[in-house]
């Protein structure tokens, strides 16, 4: 009978006994997949947060490209209204005949002046080579003579 009881016990507790142990590597393992599936899934969300910031950053700098580059061309086309608003202004008469005389002279003696001193630069004729001041004024000179007569002729 104690056989009997040995054996029914022993069967039973070392079912049980296998199982708890079962179970709790089972549950062990199950754990240490959980905890690296939490992660990879936090590596995974890391990886699309810098994504998007980055993503988010280049749009910003592309909205800000964009913006200056809008600024820039309105600030050309600003300048190229005052330019032509200035070349317009150079040939009118304002009633005084001495001062009309002197917008009709000054005009053409600057554009010679201009002619003259680039062609004495370019041939060495000048102790020294022409400040980009000096050739500022001279383009400006002849850019608004040549202008003035060009759009002269167009009627404007």
């Amino acid at each position: 009978m104690l056989e009997a009881i040995l054996s029914f016990l022993g069967g039973s507790v070392f079912r049980m006994v296998w199982g708890e142990v079962s179970a709790y590597f089972t549950r062990k393992q199950e754990h240490a997949q959980e905890v690296e599936r939490m992660r990879l899934q936090a590596e995974l969300d890391q990886a699309a947060h810098s994504r998007q910031m980055e993503s988010v950053r280049l749009q910003a700098e592309m909205q800000v490209q964009v913006v200056r580059v809008q600024g820039e061309a309105a600030v050309d086309a600003l300048e190229a209204e005052g330019w032509l608003e200035a070349v317009k202004s150079t040939g009118r008469q304002i009633g005084l005949l001495w001062v009309d005389a002197w917008n009709a002279a000054i005009r053409p003696a600057l554009a010679t002046w201009g002619v003259f001193m680039l062609t004495a630069n370019e041939f060495g004729l000048l102790a020294g080579p022409l400040t980009d001041g000096t050739q500022s004024v001279i383009y400006a000179a002849l850019g608004i003579f040549v202008a003035d007569r060009s759009l002269g002729k167009r009627g404007k």
